[in-house]
């Protein structure tokens, strides 16, 4: 039987992976939310607004990498996968649905048009237009490239932490922690961008500097983090090892 101690650390065990999974999810979704609504500046970095906050995720994907093992850090990242594809249901069903009488409508749900909008699925719309309309066809299109790079990237983030552990012996915790993460963020950088902006590029409405200066923003930005999130991985995982009472070769949490 249990004793009180070892319950007690079970609980605060997985509390710790809630918090962090909570986290991960959060950023994921607010990337798919708000994702392309909006373009800003950050010194010399063009970015979408989503981006801000997504580089979390993959702090939260190396603390529980290093705490839990793989095959916990790999759970998150396929139920983050199934959280874009319930985003995206619910989107397309929202859409599918019939309206309710105009006379039901509230003013602010449709938006009246001086002249000519270009949505992102390629259709123009004049006159009057719902404002879910336009929210589901920017956000469908960002949420489509967001999880081909979700898939591409996060993995990729578990499976080089976890070679880079192997070839350090465990040792060099900053190694693992960064180089996981830059290559990984290369490969999100590339997919999201490429597809969210693919078609427009191919159009010849954007140039290929505007791309790659889409690319490159988005990727030293998330580098820029990526490097500054070392001080407070090696800070978390010095309180939270014996916080858990796991041992440095523990990787399950069990």
């Amino acid at each position: 039987m249990a004793s009180g101690r070892e319950i007690d650390y079970r609980e605060r065990r997985e509390r710790v992976f809630l918090v962090l999974a909570g986290f991960f999810i959060t950023a994921m979704t607010m990337l798919n939310i708000i994702g392309l609504t909006r373009f800003v500046e950050l010194g010399p970095m063009s970015l979408v607004i989503g981006v801000l906050p997504y580089p979390l995720t993959f702090l939260c994907t190396d603390l529980i990498s290093e705490l839990y093992g793989r095959a916990r850090a790999n759970f998150m990242v396929t139920v983050g996968l199934v959280m874009n594809g319930f985003i995206l249901l619910v989107m397309y069903v929202g859409q599918a649905l019939p309206s309710v009488s105009p006379e039901l409508q509230p003013p602010w749900q449709t938006l009246s048009l001086a002249g000519s909008l270009q949505l992102p699925d390629g259709n123009s719309v004049t006159g009057s237009v719902e404002l879910f309309y336009v929210l589901y066809t920017a956000t469908t299109s960002s949420i489509t490239a967001s999880m081909l790079a979700y898939i591409c990237a996060q993995y990729c983030d578990v499976q080089l932490f976890h070679f880079w552990k192997r070839v350090t012996r465990g040792k060099y915790l900053w190694i693992r922690n960064n180089f996981s993460t830059l290559i990984s963020q290369i490969v999100d950088s590339v997919v999201v961008i490429g597809i969210a902006f693919g078609a427009v590029f191919l159009a010849g409405e954007i140039g290929l500097a505007d791309l790659l200066l889409l690319i490159g923003s988005s990727y030293l930005f998330k580098m820029v983090v990526a490097l500054i999130d070392t001080a407070p991985m090696y800070w978390l995982v010095h309180i939270l090892r014996p916080w858990l009472n796991l041992q440095e070769s523990d990787e399950t949490g069990t």
